[in-house]
């Protein structure tokens, strides 16, 4: 509960990506319209995005998408809606200051967010975007939106940005044993299945112009690793693995969710799936380290599609790890990174 406090002024505003309001058509499409119409997204000219989004995907992929998330649905809602408030709840428990959520996409929006943290009287609004490593469309446009909102409705406040915490030595502690407690008995290999993105925006995104999505990632340091979401999520593996103390041999890599017919990062998580049976591979241990709370992409496309995929292509057994989610070793970690920016204010 929220407690008045020197810190009255200030609070906390958990960002996310969003979700429809519910599983109908309708709901859907608007969500997917207000998505893919982001230009942090697709990143196409308007009218090029204008006329793939609204005049194709929106006049076919709605009904298809409303049947995936019915299969995720819970009588409470969302599953990332949901999620996302119990981690506001149990964090409001641990700090006193006050805590609002707000989506990229739909509601409650970063605006109503805001304004609600605003009404609380705060003035001063340290934002968590609620992904671990940095991409033009999470971390990038949840910046953008919430800069644009705040100049246009509450140009009266400050916020203060909590960065990728891919790296992060409590982050990486909070993961390798989330993980350690579900993995199975035995199991060939683990994979770490990360949201895919287009090659192009690995480049757009490096202001230093120094990747080339090659040998880059793997160098120790490269100018271009403070942007470059392909190498955060390869040295979040690493990392985690060296906790886990796992070898190289048992630990795939591999990038999800493509749209589109563009060239995005590889190898692609749904080929892995039909390939590796045929190498060996029949016992498969499943993670999504670049989601914080499960959701459709990790509870549909992974746990439920991609289960199907390995099955159907040899596998055996698979076995999905879910997300952080609320566990309370992760609002620790949260607690601690909002601190963090929280005391920053006072050094102003």
């Amino acid at each position: 509960m929220y407690k008045e406090s020197q810190h009255s002024k200030k609070g906390i505003l958990l960002v996310n990506l969003g979700s429809p309001r519910s599983t109908d058509v309708k709901d859907v499409k608007e969500y997917l319209d207000e998505f893919l119409m982001d230009e942090k997204v697709i990143d196409y000219r308007w009218i090029f995005r204008a006329l793939l989004v609204q005049g194709i995907i929106l006049k076919t992929r709605p009904p298809k998408s409303a049947e995936a998330y019915k299969t995720v649905w819970t009588d409470e809602g969302s599953p990332l809606i949901v999620i996302t408030e119990k981690i506001q709840k149990k964090l409001q428990k641990v700090v006193d200051v006050p805590v609002e959520i707000g989506m990229r996409y739909a509601e409650p929006s970063i605006e109503t967010g805001i304004r609600n943290l605003v009404e609380k009287g705060v003035s001063e609004i340290v934002l968590f975007p609620l992904y671990p490593q940095y991409a033009m469309s999470t971390t990038e446009t949840v910046i953008e939106k919430a800069e644009e909102v705040r100049k246009q409705k509450f140009p009266g406040i400050k916020i203060n940005y909590i960065q990728p915490f891919y790296n992060r030595e409590i982050y990486i502690n909070c993961l390798a044993e989330s993980i350690r407690e579900k993995l199975p008995e035995n199991f060939d290999a683990l994979q770490f299945s990360y949201h895919g993105v287009p090659e192009r925006h690995i480049f757009k995104t490096d202001p230093t112009k120094t990747c080339n999505l090659n040998d880059c990632c793997s160098r120790e340091n490269n100018p271009s690793h403070q942007f470059c979401y392909r190498h955060q999520c390869f040295k979040t593996t690493e990392t985690v693995i060296e906790k886990l103390n796992l070898p190289k041999e048992k630990v795939i890599v591999s990038f999800q969710s493509r749209l589109g017919k563009d060239k995005w990062i590889e190898p692609y998580t749904d080929e892995t799936f039909e390939t590796i049976p045929k190498k060996g591979i029949k016992n498969l241990a499943v993670v999504c380290p670049a989601f914080v709370s499960d959701c459709l992409e990790t509870l549909e496309e992974i746990s439920v599609e991609g289960k199907h995929q390995f099955t159907s292509a040899g596998g055996e057994n698979f076995h999905y790890i879910p997300c952080l989610n609320d566990e309370d070793r992760w609002i620790d970690v949260v607690k601690i990174l909002c601190e963090e920016k929280l005391n920053e204010f006072y050094l102003v």
